[in-house]
């Protein structure tokens, strides 16, 4: 049964050109070709990506936040209460009225006394700012360093300036150890990002991380063993052009480094934009789309790599409507916060929330600049 399965799932039709089978991309001549049984390095280098970023966010990421003065906000303990912790934890961390009213007649408390304390329980599960430095300081330096290694891969292609010559010769294209290690690095790389994404910052996004994660995973993968291993080196850096300066922008946030923040998100949103949403589907999904079929008709593969290029391409946009409305508050001057944030509530007692508001509108310049508040979108 399951090698009948496996028989299935690698039938030459499926994912091939007519007339081509995996024999065809067998080493020989000393032309070495992509094969599904390299990518199972990937799984245990993913492990080595979680023990290398663990002393990266000990050792580098930690000393580096306090070299740029990151400051912890003074939280406000929720006081010990049992019958309030249970309900917390067992119906949910925001009680609606009718709730509020049974647990003040349990707990002996007042409504505003209820509230409260949720909004300080529900605080303090929120991740610190430290935690949230760590992990954009460990996602810019690997952005950094696969972008410039990427285009180090790849800059010297003659497929980088003439995208027909992607499929020129497909499938019969020999791979070198460069485009071996990026594809491999890459790959292991979004595959600890899915194993640490339980305990990673939990954002509004989560269900479009997850879904970008995996599509990204299959993407990569399916393009490695079926040999769309150019055009896989091109979406990979194209990606990458804009990650690293997004998680820079994040890590000058968490530091209080307003205007750079702002600036540097600003070159991110410009990039993103020209990459995500020009380069990227009337450039490169072009080049996936149209100049196959002018080789050989349409297959199985040919229709699966497109659309897990569509999935992508949908979240890009799901991702470039933040940012637009980010963009939109900066240009009206408004206050930018990343609108997928879970923002930590402030108290609101009589008395704090016409305090709030007030403090709010004079945090709301900073050198005559609108502040960014919190983390953005993170994308690809």
């Amino acid at each position: 049964m399951l090698q009948t399965l496996y028989d299935h799932f690698w039938w030459d039709r499926l994912w091939l050109p007519v007339n081509l089978t995996w024999a065809d991309l067998e080493d020989r001549d000393g032309r070495v070709y992509a094969k599904a049984s390299d990518l199972y390095i990937t799984l245990p280098l993913a492990l080595v990506f979680l023990v290398i970023r663990y002393f990266f966010e000990l050792y580098v990421a930690t000393p580096l936040a306090a070299l740029l003065n990151v400051k912890e906000k003074t939280r406000l303990r929720a006081p010990p209460n049992v019958t309030l912790e249970h309900f917390y934890l067992t119906n949910g961390k925001q009680p609606k009225q009718v709730e509020v009213e049974l647990l003040s007649r349990q707990s002996g408390l007042s409504g505003r006394q209820i509230e409260r304390w949720f909004r300080r329980r529900r605080n303090q599960d929120r991740p610190s700012l430290l935690k949230k430095f760590r992990e954009a300081s460990w996602r810019f330096t690997f952005y950094l360093i696969a972008f410039v290694a990427g285009m180090a891969v790849i800059v010297d292609k003659p497929w980088f300036y003439d995208l027909r010559k992607v499929w020129e010769g497909y499938p019969i294209q020999s791979i070198v150890p460069s485009q071996y290690w990026y594809y491999m690095i890459e790959l292991s790389f979004y595959w600890s990002l899915l194993f640490s994404i339980a305990s990673d910052v939990k954002r509004k996004d989560f269900k479009e991380q997850i879904i970008h994660h995996v599509a990204t995973i299959i993407l990569l993968s399916f393009s490695w063993f079926a040999n769309y291993v150019r055009a896989g080196t091109l979406i990979m850096a194209l990606h990458d052009s804009s990650d690293y300066l997004l998680e820079s922008a994040k890590m000058f946030n968490y530091a209080g480094w307003k205007n750079t923040c702002n600036n540097i998100f600003i070159v991110f949103a410009i990039v993103f934009i020209i990459t995500r949403l020009v380069i990227m589907p009337f450039w490169i999904l072009h080049c996936t789309l149209v100049y196959p079929l002018e080789l050989y008709p349409a297959f199985f593969g040919y229709y699966f790599f497109n659309i897990m290029m569509a999935v992508l391409q949908m979240l890009h946009i799901f991702w470039a409507y933040f940012i637009l409305r980010m963009a939109h508050k900066f240009i009206t001057g408004k206050l930018v916060e990343d609108e997928r944030s879970d923002r930590e509530e402030t108290e609101s007692s009589e008395g704090e929330e016409a305090a709030a508001g007030a403090g709010a509108k004079s945090r709301l310049l900073s050198n005559g600049h609108p502040i960014l508040n919190n983390n953005h979108p993170k994308n690809d």
